[in-house]
């Protein structure tokens, strides 16, 4: 299977939906920030791994904190993505922190800033 084929495309798009509900609903780990969204997933073409791509509102302790706090629960995340979708492999999860809304918002700020004056 190709990186971009239509299949690896639907499975990407499946496992970031059931990602994000499972972290969402039922991880009860007090150290993942509430405000916590899964950006993009890409699972390799072999179904071995995947690479998710979170981006956590608020501050930098809070963003390692809820790091921390997935790759401690990355069995069970694991689990339950095996439970609700149906693949020949379960991949492996590697959640990388994506800093690409918070910089977008920064940005925004100084084009605003600059335009005031």
């Amino acid at each position: 299977m190709r990186k971009n084929s239509i299949k690896n495309t639907r499975i990407n798009g499946e496992v970031l939906r059931e990602l994000s509900s499972i972290i969402r609903g039922e991880i009860k780990d007090p150290r993942i920030n509430p405000l916590t969204s899964v950006v993009s997933v890409e699972v390799a073409p072999d179904l071995k791994s995947c690479k998710a791509y979170i981006s956590v509102l608020g501050d930098e302790k809070s963003q390692q904190d809820t790091i921390t706090g997935l790759k401690s629960a990355e069995g069970y995340i694991r689990r339950k993505l095996a439970q609700n979708i149906n693949l020949r492999n379960t991949p492996e999860i590697r959640f990388i922190l994506d800093q690409s809304i918070e910089y977008g918002v920064n940005m925004s700020k100084l084009i605003d800033d600059v335009n005031r004056q």
